[in-house]
């Protein structure tokens, strides 16, 4: 399979998962380094980056 990198960006770029619950969140790498992004679900601010595979 190809991987363009227009794809690849859309899909990776900005993309958190939190630890906990496993949910999607797209925000900005400065707003959860600052810690203002939470978890839709649980709440919770460990989120982690997206897995590149």
């Amino acid at each position: 399979m190809v991987k363009f990198p227009e794809a690849e960006a859309r899909l990776l770029s900005n993309v958190f998962v939190c630890k906990k619950c496993k949910s999607k969140i797209r925000t900005t790498n400065l707003r959860v380094l600052a810690g203002k992004v939470r978890c839709r679900k649980c709440g919770s601010r460990a989120l982690r980056p997206m897995r590149k595979k």
